[in-house]
């Protein structure tokens, strides 16, 4: 067997990136990333384009391969990192290793990501909006094989290595899974053509091409990657928001200009800031004109339960809304109240007016 093993890190860093006024990515300039459409697709359909820049190789990194870096820049905050190892294998359980690659220095590519992310932002940091400092990543690795032997058939191969291919996928031992743990892990399986398949589990996919070109797949992979890690983290800075948000609701009490105009306000922008995210991570993948793509990309979104995690978002959202609602209706009667008592008071000093300082 030949083929590599690619390992994608999906990085939040910033609100958004200006794209159009880059220039420069570590000493790169920077291109549209595309992908080569094989298959009949719509002609008006667009597909969304990061600026893309691929770094020198690290040499003799794992196993005495060197890895590919590629890099990526999403507008919507994210900074993707893809690296790449070539090998040849007599079976996928040599591959187990590659489950956990490391340098000869000691250091993981966990480490690498993240060094390279952290300089990515370094060279980005003029043209980020509301930047803050690359989250934990959403790490996800693909199996990606271009050769599997004489056979030309992805089907028939994988019904013969299904057992081998759930162990690779989940990184057991041989003969420990049971039937049941093996069919769950092939149940998301995608392929077009008999030279290609496609197999999505929560931490690693398997992708055959014999043609020898699986980017687009990739590319399909890395996306759905990245929109888990945004919703991962909108979902973490609602709940941190929000338990703030109710401690500062119930500590205090507020006047009628105070700090609930100022809470009002943080809600409202917090808001809008969130659903605005919210919208452009859910479209990134609107528009697949590659209809084969569209189902890789649909099993990825089964498989990572984007939509568990959309809706989650989603529900804390209404919940700022609900917070919001309420903090307004406390302001609306708090100058109510004044109002009336301005009213009072006036009446009081034109009745005192009046009956004292006439006579």
């Amino acid at each position: 067997m030949q083929g590599e093993v690619v390992y994608l890190y999906a990085f939040d860093v910033a609100n958004e990136v200006d794209t159009t006024r880059v220039r420069e990515i570590l000493a790169n300039k920077p291109v549209p990333f595309e992908i080569r459409i094989d298959r009949t697709v719509p002609k008006d359909v667009p597909l969304y384009k990061p600026l893309a820049i691929e770094p020198p190789p690290l040499e003799s990194c794992f196993a005495g391969r060197a890895a590919r870096l590629l890099v990526r820049v999403y507008d919507i905050g994210v900074v993707s990192i893809m690296m790449r190892v070539a090998f040849e294998a007599e079976n996928l359980r040599e591959l187990l290793p590659y489950h956990k690659p490391a340098l000869r220095d000691g250091r993981t590519f966990d480490q690498v990501a993240r060094d390279l992310c952290t300089q990515t932002c370094q060279s980005l940091q003029d043209v980020m909006i509301r930047s803050a400092p690359p989250s934990e990543p959403e790490a996800y690795t693909v199996f990606c094989l271009t050769e599997i032997g004489a056979t030309r058939d992805a089907d028939a191969w994988l019904a013969a290595q299904g057992r081998a291919v759930a162990e690779l996928l989940t990184e057991s031992e041989a003969g420990t899974l049971s039937e049941a743990q093996v069919s769950e892990v092939l149940r998301i399986r995608r392929s077009f053509e008999k030279t290609d398949a496609v197999v999505i589990d929560w931490d690693a996919a398997l992708a055959i091409d014999l043609t020898g070109y699986v980017d687009d797949v990739l590319y399909v992979l890395e996306l759905a990657n990245l929109q888990l890690e945004e919703y991962r983290v909108m979902d973490q800075r609602l709940d941190g928001y929000l338990n703030r948000a109710y401690d500062d609701v119930k500590r205090r009490r507020f006047g009628m200009f105070g700090a609930y105009s100022k809470t009002l306000r943080a809600l409202r922008l917090f808001r809008v800031d969130v659903t605005r995210l919210n919208d452009e991570v859910t479209h990134i993948s609107k528009l697949f004109g590659d209809w084969h793509l569209a189902r890789v990309y649909l099993g990825a979104r089964e498989r990572f339960y984007l939509d568990h995690w959309r809706n989650s978002v989603e529900d804390r959202l209404s919940r700022v809304d609900e917070l919001y609602n309420v903090v307004n209706s406390d302001v609306a009667n708090q100058r109510v109240l004044w109002l009336e008592i301005t009213v009072v008071v006036f009446f009081a000093i034109e009745l005192y007016a009046v009956l004292v300082l006439k006579r």
